[in-house]
């Protein structure tokens, strides 16, 4: 299904919203990073959402569009790729401005393969590494200097210069697509000599933090090419966005070589210019992403070793190993994959009772996180640890552990009945607590239907609230009707995944979305981020300051504080750490693939996205 979202004219998660996975979406914010456009059906979606039960929505061709393209013959085994989970149903275009490319166009995902972005964010330590970008430096507070490599060139042969970057940033200007809201942000982006460019921040919403986004984020185009493309469409975005462009000219290792409506293969550039970065040609010389149908057919043929590297969403994903198959996650124990986000439940604070901080933290502490990391993820979330940030390296040192330990939260379902008692909220006779007149409950908890890890939480939340005299039911609405409850305010209590994904402004553009409450819609109006319409004026000041401020012990200040702040009022509750890729990988034919603890850096992404893309130098037969 595909959810049309509102626009609004400030911010947007670009990564989250413009990918998904078994027909399922989260629904994100005008965050930090880009505009909010609806990912196309057949496109996959981070790991970070809900997993759909049911078979996964298909997109149709477009219309005149050839239903192949290249050589329809097989390619050599020992030479291919095989990858799944990205790509749900057959392919209509491969046009970076048309809202759903297919892979390995995609906007989320796989955009080092043939468009390429100015760094590579690195999932394990947050850090951008250089690609078509050399180096980034602040010169003063309003101005990003980068440089960009004299080696880079397009596909056909012509050299990437400061002239595409500039053309690149100012298509979001002049259209509508999906980094035009960076322009919230930024003045100006202009050419300083062939080989770098400056970004020049607007003095009246200056953030680095998004800036910094938009160069891991945004794929450069070629100026020569598209210039042409707008020419004959009369600068009609419409008209552009029904461009097929089944032959991208790109900087990236990688060309389309054949497509159809079960698989999609690209084959090296053997004068691919990223040699001189990397010091050699990746291993594969063709990956080919086959469409499987739903999830289940794409387990089947992963296990038999069809494919190389999963995507997909594996319950129990130890069986795959059980009888000695060379089949491996990037870490080898519980929870098996890198957290990537926090699917949380958040509370509308114009509801009678809901308004308590005690009774929410009740709630929290009545949650049952191991029975919901073994149910509902397959036992891919690590303990609970309530914070802003996720518990990795790359997040949790923004925040001094010690100092918020004495206010997180466990579960203990005797402490958060006895903080109920003390309170003054007595059971009645049916076992449900009443607190200043009024009954704590029935209060709904909601998220799409079919999500089905997302639902099985929602069981478990709501049968932990009995043990505490709280009554919750489960509501489980088409996603279209979630969505409208979410963004309007209608409802009790909801789920969603707040800033989803792993970029430069994390946890910044978490703690936004949570807890910001300036310009948010009131209820009953479409709000694009603290859905809940939670305020705290010190949040507020602490959230503006954040992306102004470069001393990194003063940024571990803020963020404690706010934490502290979160952590008391509790706006939301986090239900799991969730992976923001499913990788898995087989053995069988390719081997070396990154794992925890080898040394290498390189984040569990290959094929996918950001410095992910270096385990394909490092894989072999």
């Amino acid at each position: 299904m595909k959810l049309k979202l509102a626009s609004k004219p400030l911010m947007a998660l670009f990564v989250a919203a413009t990918v998904m996975i078994a027909g399922c979406q989260t629904v994100q914010p005008p965050s930090a990073t880009g505009t909010t456009t609806p990912p196309a059906q057949g496109e996959t979606k981070p790991a970070d959402q809900g997993e759909k039960a049911t078979e996964p929505a298909t997109t149709e061709p477009a219309a005149n569009q050839p239903a192949t393209s290249g050589d329809a013959k097989e390619t050599p085994r020992n030479e291919t790729l095989y990858i799944n989970g990205i790509q749900w149903g057959p392919p209509s275009n491969f046009n970076l401005l048309s809202g759903n490319p297919a892979f390995p166009i995609n906007y989320g995902n796989s955009r080092e393969l043939v468009y390429e972005t100015l760094f590579m964010i690195n999932q394990l330590d947050g850090k951008l590494e250089p690609l078509l970008g050399t180096k980034y430096e602040w010169t003063d507070d309003m101005t990003l200097h980068i440089e960009l490599n004299k080696d880079a060139k397009w596909s056909d042969g012509k050299p990437f210069t400061s002239d595409d970057v500039v053309y690149t940033y100012q298509l979001g200007k002049k259209y509508d697509i999906n980094w035009s809201n960076y322009w919230a942000y930024i003045a100006d982006v202009t050419a300083d000599g062939p080989n770098a460019v400056k970004i020049m921040l607007n003095k009246d919403n200056p953030n680095r933090l998004t800036v910094l986004d938009s160069i891991e984020l945004i794929p450069m185009m070629p100026k020569h090419i598209w210039e042409e493309i707008e020419k004959k469409s009369n600068n009609d975005l419409a008209t552009i966005r029904k461009e097929v462009n089944a032959n991208p000219v790109a900087t990236g290792p990688y060309k389309i070589y054949f497509y159809n409506d079960q698989k999609i293969t690209i084959v090296r550039d053997d004068n691919y210019w990223g040699k001189s970065l990397f010091g050699k040609l990746p291993a594969p010389k063709y990956i080919t992403h086959v469409i499987y149908k739903d999830n289940a057919a794409g387990d089947l043929a992963f296990k038999s070793g069809q494919v190389d590297v999963s995507q997909q969403f594996i319950p129990q994903v130890w069986n795959m190993w059980k009888n000695g198959a060379p089949i491996k996650t990037y870490l080898k124990d519980a929870p098996y994959y890198v957290p990537g986000s926090m699917p949380s439940i958040f509370f509308n604070f114009s509801k009678k009772g809901l308004d308590n901080p005690d009774v929410r933290r009740a709630i929290a502490m009545s949650i049952d996180y191991k029975k919901i990391s073994d149910l509902a993820m397959s036992g891919y979330s690590a303990a609970m640890q309530p914070s802003l940030t996720l518990n990795t390296d790359a997040e949790s040192k923004y925040v001094d552990q010690a100092a918020i330990k004495s206010l997180q939260w466990t579960t203990d379902v005797k402490a958060a009945n006895e903080l109920l008692d003390s309170i003054g909220a007595k059971k009645g006779k049916d076992g449900i607590r009443v607190l200043n007149g009024t009954r704590l409950g029935p209060f709904e908890v909601e998220c799409p239907y079919g999500w089905s890890d997302w639902n099985a939480a929602l069981e478990i939340v709501a049968q932990s609230a009995k043990a505490i005299g709280i009554e919750i039911r489960t509501k489980f609405p088409e996603a279209p009707v979630w969505t409208n409850d979410l963004q309007t305010g209608k409802f009790d209590i909801i789920m969603n995944t707040p800033a989803g994904g792993v970029n430069p402004s994390q946890p910044w553009s978490r703690a936004h979305d949570i807890m910001y409450s300036k310009e948010v819609a009131p209820l009953g109006e479409m709000a694009f981020w603290n859905w809940g319409r939670y305020k705290n004026d010190k949040a507020d000041q602490i959230i503006d300051k954040i992306p102004s401020v470069t001393d990194q012990a003063e940024l571990k200040t803020l963020y404690t504080d706010l934490t502290k702040i979160w952590l008391t009022d509790i706006p939301s509750i986090p239900l799991m750490y969730r992976p923001w890729v499913f990788h898995t990988v087989n053995e069988s034919v390719w081997k070396g693939f990154p794992v925890d603890g080898d040394g290498s850096n390189i984040p569990p992404q290959i094929a996918m996205d950001g410095a992910g893309i270096r385990a394909l130098y490092q894989i072999h037969n």
